[in-house]
């Protein structure tokens, strides 16, 4: 299994497991106990969610640039242009 592969498998988890954490907290049968629970999980499902997807970002990036390289280093960004003055 690819590191992109690996990266998108634990996202999906991570979105999951935020769902079910929102939906735990929109009950009203939880407990102030079970509740900060539930957003303290939220907060750490947040933030991991957020390091893997930059994670995955930089992977795509170095994966882009890496392609670019073996097409011979052509860039799909503009050219620099600049213009040529003539002798009026």
């Amino acid at each position: 299994m690819t590191e992109l592969e690996v990266l998108d498998r634990d996202i999906c988890g991570l979105k999951e497991l935020l769902r079910v954490a929102w939906k735990e907290l929109a009950g009203s049968s939880l407990t102030p106990h079970e509740r900060r629970e539930a957003r303290n999980r939220v907060t750490l499902c947040s933030a991991e969610l957020r390091r893997n997807l930059q994670a995955l970002e930089a992977e795509r990036a170095s994966l882009r640039k890496r392609s670019l390289q073996e097409q011979g280093g052509r860039s799909t960004s503009k050219p620099q242009l600049r213009l040529l003055q003539d002798g009026y």
